[in-house]
């Protein structure tokens, strides 16, 4: 199933003045002015000279005077912003500039858009001539930050005529809300797991699969060995006969995306390695083991480039919600902290698939501890047949067993559940290394304990049917779709 489009809409405004008196001297101005002062060097010797001086100040002013009374006013002036796309995180998306002007001089115009930090770190001054009646555009690129709805201000400009002695100032009211999604992946990035999908689709329609699921496919006469659960007694009091209903795997599923947005998705990743956000706990047991001191905060390096584990769980949301459409499958979402953030009932069809991209572009990492067991009844109340259900998260360092193994427990008792967590490839890291001092010891003793306690809790879901999977947030997308595909194939649900 293709995305459909999300791209902002174009906006449009006159300009006004930014300021009561919005002139001001362009720097070839200054330097004339400056150029000004060689008078004074000959009118040291012979002082009429220096009456030059003077005669070259206003002239200069004289002309910038005219030059500044032939520029058109800021409300001739139109000025509009449209997207090429939607802006969406690790995706370039670019932003056309126009304005047209109706004065009778062609003008050098440099503009700049106001867009907020969670867009773009340092906004760029986009230079365009605009010759009258014309329309000039221009165009400029830039990588999302953040996911969510930002505010997106106004656009700037100081425009000039070619001769460049007076800039006038004004700005044009472009403000808008501009929502920044997670990584959508397009049909170049899909098309092989879409492939796949259909494959399975034919194979399952050419085996049929009669008995193994609960959705109604003929009736046929009682044999020997059949539930009698399935028995249709309207048509065999018709017939006079034994008939039994006759059932073929279900193909269209229910499937459930729940994500964790606690405090642990709140932690951000570059490279494979997470960056936690504040203290980081690793450091905290090591340093405490080892030395018995106050443990320094973990700094993050460039942290305005990195992603949380959260906008990684969302993009492999997108994806799986764009496949399992495709599969015919129908697809709901539960996204939970403290409280529900999002909770969108099973559906298919391309306009469910826009609420839910929708809904994940405003998911926030929460810094309180999420609650497991009231998205697990959540989810049960909602969904009380069986299903799959995708529940990505992050597991707590406790001594004790953390409540999101008790909430899985729970589902597993009627879901099929694949159960995913962002691994921690710092802890790996440490865990492996070779300890050159006593300190690196007690951090590879402890690291090696935290990785130890983590699959074994894994290990208990395992065991009780659930599927686990540990993974570096670059490989979460390309596992949750094979998994996805594997249970379908093998009509696990």
């Amino acid at each position: 199933m293709t995305l459909p489009s999300l791209q902002p809409e174009a906006v449009g405004a006159t300009a006004a003045r930014r300021r009561k008196f919005a002139y001001g001297l362009t720097p070839r101005a200054i330097w004339l002015l400056l150029a000004g002062f060689l008078w004074l060097y000959p009118g040291y010797f012979y002082p009429q000279v220096s009456y030059g001086f003077l005669a070259w100040e206003a002239l200069i002013l004289l002309i910038a005077a005219f030059d500044a009374a032939g520029l058109p006013k800021p409300e001739r002036i139109t000025a509009t912003r449209r997207w090429s796309n939607a802006p969406a995180l690790d995706g370039t998306t670019e932003v056309e500039l126009g304005i047209t002007q109706s004065g009778n001089r062609i003008l050098d115009c440099r503009m700049m858009d106001d867009l907020p930090l969670e867009l773009v770190a340092i906004p760029k001054t986009l230079r365009v001539l605009a010759f009258p009646h014309v329309p000039a555009k221009v165009r400029y690129a830039f990588t999302p930050n953040e996911r969510g709805d930002w505010h997106v201000g106004n656009l700037f400009l100081r425009y000039r005529s070619t001769i460049s002695l007076v800039d006038r100032w004004a700005q044009a009211d472009l403000r808008q809300t501009v929502r920044v999604y997670p990584v959508l992946r397009g049909g170049e990035g899909q098309r092989i797991y879409l492939a796949r999908s259909r494959q399975i689709e034919l194979q399952l329609r050419q085996a049929q699969q009669r008995g193994q699921g609960r959705e109604f496919e003929s009736l046929r006469e009682y044999r020997p060995g059949d539930d009698l659960r399935d028995l249709c007694w309207t048509a065999t009091a018709r017939r006079g006969e034994l008939i039994t209903r006759q059932y073929q795997a279900e193909r269209s599923q229910a499937v459930w995306i729940v994500l964790d947005c606690g405090r642990l998705m709140r932690s951000r990743v570059a490279m494979g390695v997470a960056q936690p956000e504040g203290l980081n706990e690793l450091e905290v047991a090591a340093a405490a083991a080892a030395t018995r001191k106050p443990a320094t905060p973990y700094r993050a390096h460039d942290a305005s480039t990195l992603h949380t584990k959260l906008d990684h769980a969302a993009s492999a949301a997108v994806a799986l919600a764009q496949l399992a459409l495709f599969s015919a499958d129908r697809v709901g979402l539960l996204a939970y902290g403290e409280g529900i953030q999002q909770r969108i009932l099973p559906a298919r069809g391309a306009a469910h698939l826009r609420q839910i991209i929708e809904s994940l572009a405003q998911l926030r990492a929460e810094p309180g501890e999420a609650d497991h067991l009231r998205a697990t009844a959540t989810l049960n109340r909602l969904q009380p047949r069986r299903g799959m259900v995708l529940w990505v998260t992050d597991l707590a360092e406790t001594a004790m067993r953390p409540e999101v193994i008790d909430g899985a427990m729970q589902l597993l008792k009627r879901h099929l559940l694949l159960f995913i967590t962002i691994a921690q490839p710092e802890v790996e890291r440490i865990a492996n290394a070779r300890p050159a001092s006593v300190e690196q010891f007690f951090r590879a003793a402890a690291a090696q304990e935290m990785a130890s306690r983590r699959e074994r809790l894994l290990a208990q879901l395992n065991e009780h049917g659930a599927r686990t999977m540990d993974l570096n947030p670059d490989a979460l997308t390309a596992a949750v779709l094979n998994q996805y595909l594997e249970i379908k194939e093998r009509s696990l649900i």
